[in-house]
């Protein structure tokens, strides 16, 4: 009996040690000032929780359809290609990727353009995988990871069902423009384009990775049956569901577990694993993808002071914070020194209110209702270490391959919440 116990242990602990947590590292973040700015000493300690460090962002030539540095001063002339590859020999565990797209790439009108023209010629393919592999051989990067920026979907009103009915009616009369009006065919060239990818890379062992990416539709771009046995495995965009960008008039949560009463149902995650799931994909290669951050709504006094989502009549972004000074966008230090701020202080300084999630489905948030003066409201959808390990445990549940953190520079990275750097990398990677 005793020899079967021992078994079962052994199992256990071999199946949590090879659950995957995927570190993403935007070097955008080099270029921050102050205490946002996360630098390769900063990212050191993290490398011991983290199985892959995905390194962003690399962009795609509009006229040779080469893969090339998105900022050459910084990953070339500076050694920041070679530095980070370098950080393999402190952690021999690390498997380092380099990644293209991820929405960094946007400096074409139509920002997905020069993807769309990779794969509809065998001539820009080849440009495209060729540069990859010199780049990747060149720097001794592991392998490669498609954060390919596909057509997005538009955003949904989030609306009351008098509302969803009386929009559903005009429907009847009206006509909405398709996102993608070739999308069977980029659908096939991308299954094509993975498929070369694979082949390419075979004789040197690189690996190839795919991050869909928020709001891009995989029934309509992802061939999973064809595709999946061609990919390492495959990090799910799941969050950024509701954005001040995106819908700068309707506050709610921004990366729920579960569907929401009267939402988009594909507006969470366990929507966006099942449809993989259904698609033949292998549990083991799908990766929850997880945000370091939240994302904040101007609350007016039409907003009402309870808090209580989804919060209509918000006015667009919220005001930027003090390190990443990104309107509509907050670290996780950024939020947690809100939440801790003094009970005296007021104004844009004054504290948010934390509304937990006992039930482990939808996430935290935290309010500011506004003044009588309509000023210094605040609505934070936001992740927080407790909500990430929730997440990780769904994937655990699901027997999925692991997460991905999206990323590390969002993370408390110094410690300045409560004396620990990186809280939530440490919490997904304790769940897993």
């Amino acid at each position: 009996m005793l020899k079967y116990i021992l078994l079962l242990v052994t199992l256990v602990i071999g199946t949590t040690q090879a659950a995957r947590m995927v570190c993403y590292y935007d070097s955008a973040s080099q270029f921050r000032e102050g205490a946002g700015k996360l630098s390769l000493q900063d990212l050191e300690p993290a490398l011991q929780f983290c199985s892959h460090l995905v390194y962003g962002y690399t962009a795609i030539d509009p006229e040779s359809f080469q893969l090339k540095p998105l900022n050459k001063q910084l990953d070339i002339t500076l050694n920041n290609y070679p530095n980070i590859t370098a950080l393999r020999r402190n952690h021999p565990q690390l498997m380092i990727l380099l990644s293209v797209g991820g929405d960094r790439d946007l400096g074409e009108e139509l920002p997905s353009s020069s993807y769309l023209n990779v794969l509809e010629n065998q001539a820009h393919r080849n440009a495209f995988i060729n540069s990859a592999v010199a780049l990747l051989k060149a720097y001794d990067f592991d392998g490669l990871d498609l954060a390919w920026q596909f057509p997005k979907n538009p955003p949904v009103i989030v609306e009351n069902k008098l509302k969803r009915f009386w929009r559903g009616f005009k429907g009847w009369f009206t006509s909405s423009k398709a996102v993608d009006e070739n999308a069977a065919e980029h659908k096939e060239q991308f299954t094509t384009l993975v498929r070369e990818l694979k082949d390419a890379f075979h004789s040197d062992g690189l690996m190839l990775t795919l991050t869909m990416l928020p709001h891009v539709d995989a029934n309509l771009f992802i061939d999973v049956p064809s595709t999946i046995n061609n990919l390492n495995f495959v990090n799910l965009g799941s969050y950024d569901f509701q954005t001040p960008e995106r819908d700068p008039k309707i506050a709610d949560h921004s990366a729920p577990i579960y569907a929401m009463s009267d939402r988009d149902p594909t507006h969470n995650i366990d929507y966006h694993v099942q449809l993989w799931l259904n698609n033949s994909a292998p549990s083991n290669k799908l990766n929850i993808g997880v945000p370091a951050y939240g994302l904040s709504w101007i609350m007016s006094v039409d907003s009402g002071i309870t808090g209580f989502p989804p919060i209509e009549r918000t006015l667009g972004k919220g005001t930027a914070g003090k390190q990443i000074r990104i309107p509509g966008l907050m670290s996780w230090p950024e939020i947690c020194e809100k939440l801790q701020a003094n009970k005296e202080l007021s104004g844009e300084e004054a504290r948010l209110r934390k509304v937990g999630d006992p039930i482990k489905r939808f996430g935290s948030y935290a309010y500011r209702s506004a003044d009588d003066e309509g000023l210094n409201g605040l609505w934070v959808s936001y992740e927080e270490p407790d909500t990430a390990a929730n997440k990780a445990s769904h994937a655990v549940a699901k027997n999925l391959g692991g997460v991905a953190l999206f990323d590390l520079s969002l993370d408390d990275f110094r410690g300045q919440c409560d004396g620990e750097k990186y809280p939530i990398l440490r919490s997904i990677k304790y769940k897993l």
